[in-house]
């Protein structure tokens, strides 16, 4: 079965999978995989999901996510059939529930994304791989999307093909498949799938590019998309040695965690912009477009010693302070929020102040929270440092600083979740870590799971 995958997909979604970890730093390389699938119902998806199923004793398990972002009238009906599919390849399945802002700047689609990576990051438990379906056509869309928008070296990297996600890796295994290859494979197994009337709103950009731009390029140059995934390619080692530099220059530039002025000054400009753009992105804020990158890299680096000018994009400040530049999310600027009670039986959900999200306690006959040990009143306090709690029955307790860490959460991530306390115990981070003091046991009668919407 394994080798007729190949030979009808044009790929071993489970080979190609070992291989991509192997080939890079990835951890879990050699092991049996633990496979996660982001299963959307379309027909990418839906290829990846069944040549896995065919593959599974290679595996040493394999599941399938689907993300639900509410956004569309027919996305109840995508649940259903992803249900009806996955049950027949005999995966499990497990439904997400995105929440998308539809107040928010950006466009709707990138927010939506960011909701479902996000959501599918702390679905990942120990161990376990997320796949995605993107193919070879979806890569060279993105490049030239990339290359329309001026991007630079690591835009033109387009997808990569191993990514870190949470504390895990996303890997794309079909990105060197053809998505004739795909649909032609999906059509002869008989599986049914999902077509997105959004796909044909030639107003998005991606769209336009794949009906209208793609076909034409292929009539003069028939191998377009082989051309410029291989351009994707080169660019990603490019960019890879780019990293690999920026690495070695923050590691003679950085006073603590901010940067020294005069090692910054003592580089030339490429290398200087290389290095800021690499810090910021370290710390899991936003790089700066190329106007922003050449003020830090150039008129902040040259302004008076007395003066602190700084540079602000959404949810970044780069700030000089004397011989320093220093790092901050922009929200780190608004009052923390102050001691406040919650009573969750009747503020449903309850609303933090602005930036913070809400809260919400949701019976759920699965939920790890045991509602006859939770309180019915508690104060919401944000972090002050020194905080710990026991995460499991029989775990010792624990700095939430070494929770934090080990999760990968960067520092702008840490100040802005919300702690609840009853009296001086502390009960919850967030819905992140929960106290084993109101956990469910064998004992209880009422559960229910907290939720922390952003």
């Amino acid at each position: 079965m394994v080798a007729s995958v190949a030979v009808e997909l044009g790929v071993e979604p489970a080979t190609e999978i070992a291989r991509l970890l192997a080939s890079g730093a990835a951890a879990g390389r050699g092991a049996r995989l633990r496979v996660v699938v982001a299963y959307s119902g379309g027909v990418d998806s839906t290829a990846l999901l069944a040549a896995l199923a065919d593959g599974r004793a290679t595996l040493r398990s394999l599941r399938a996510v689907h993300v639900n972002h509410h956004l569309s009238g027919q996305a109840d009906g995508w649940v259903r059939h992803c249900r009806r599919v996955s049950r027949a390849l005999r995966v499990p399945l497990r439904v997400l529930d995105a929440v998308v802002s539809l107040q928010s700047g950006g466009s709707l689609e990138a927010r939506a994304r960011d909701a479902r990576y996000e959501l599918l990051a702390t679905e990942l438990r120990s161990g376990e791989i997320l796949v995605t379906a993107q193919h070879a056509d979806d890569q060279a869309e993105t490049v030239l999307l990339q290359l329309l928008r001026g991007a630079g070296v690591a835009g033109l990297a387009a997808m990569p093909a191993v990514a870190p996600l949470g504390t895990g890796h996303l890997v794309r295994p079909l990105l060197r498949v053809r998505r004739e290859q795909i649909e032609r494979y999906v059509r002869q197994r008989g599986l049914p799938w999902i077509e997105d009337d959004s796909n044909a709103d030639e107003q998005r950009s991606r769209n336009f590019l794949r009906h209208r731009v793609m076909h034409v390029l292929a009539e003069h140059w028939p191998g377009v998309v082989r051309t410029l995934t291989r351009s994707a390619r080169h660019m990603a080692e490019a960019d890879g040695l780019l990293q690999q530099r920026a690495r070695q220059d923050l590691a003679r530039a950085a006073d603590g965690t901010g940067l020294a002025v005069t090692r910054l000054r003592a580089l030339t400009l490429a290398r200087r912009k290389n290095l800021i753009r690499a810090w910021i992105l370290a710390h899991g804020l936003r790089a700066p477009d190329a106007t922003r990158l050449d003020e830090i890299a150039g008129p902040m680096l040259l302004a008076r010693h007395d003066v602190q000018p700084q540079v602000a994009w959404p949810g970044v400040v780069v700030q000089r302070a004397a011989g320093r530049l220093e790092l901050r999310g922009a929200r780190d600027n608004e009052a923390p929020i102050g001691d406040q009670l919650w009573v969750w039986q009747t503020d449903v959900p309850w609303p933090l102040p602005v930036g913070w999200g809400t809260l919400t306690v949701r019976p759920d006959p699965h939920g790890t929270l045991d509602l006859d040990r939770w309180p019915a009143e508690l104060s919401l306090r944000s972090r002050g440092g020194g905080e710990s709690l026991r995460p499991a029955a029989g775990a010792r307790r624990r700095s939430v600083k070494a929770l934090m860490q080990e999760a990968g959460l960067t520092p702008v991530e840490r100040a802005r979740l919300p702690f609840l306390w009853h009296g001086e115990r502390l009960l919850a981070v967030a819905d992140r870590w929960i106290d084993a003091s109101v956990q469910v046991t064998t004992a209880t009668r009422r559960r229910a799971r907290l939720e922390w919407s952003r």
